[in-house]
């Protein structure tokens, strides 16, 4: 059900001043950026690292501050609808509604029956480097 890593995604204060570190710190520019959100391409496998502007987690109601905090590490999966759905069934609860990031981009959140946020996305990019890789 999951395939590997996807995204991790940090929660910051500032997003200028936290591109502007991470920048320093891998060597790069964010290769994905709208409002409030910018995304980093790093290591062997491309991994993403993504910063939301922690303003942007209150304009998420409730799923976006239910308790859980910390990092968001979303998983590629290949339907996030099932994926989500069967967490459900699980005994995971909704933390953030299943949305659409930009296109090739799907991902939604849930909170285990223990307290962590478990993300699952449908990410084009983990299927083009893994489809690289043979």
């Amino acid at each position: 059900m999951l395939r590997g890593l996807s995204t991790v995604r940090f929660h910051v204060e500032d997003l200028d001043a936290a591109k502007q570190w991470y920048t320093e710190l891998l060597g790069v520019e964010p290769y994905f950026e709208r409002p409030g959100y910018a995304e980093f391409r790093i290591g062997d496998y491309r991994h993403e690292l993504g910063l939301m502007d922690s303003k942007h987690l209150r304009d998420l109601g409730d799923h976006g501050t239910g308790g859980a905090g910390g990092p968001v590490v979303y998983w590629a999966v290949d339907d996030v609808r099932a994926t989500v759905a069967r967490l459900l069934s699980l005994g995971a609860r909704e933390h953030e509604s299943i949305r659409e990031f930009g296109e090739g981009f799907v991902a939604g959140c849930v909170t285990d029956p223990f307290g962590n946020v478990l993300g699952v996305m449908e990410n084009q990019h983990y299927l083009e480097v893994l489809a690289s890789r043979g």
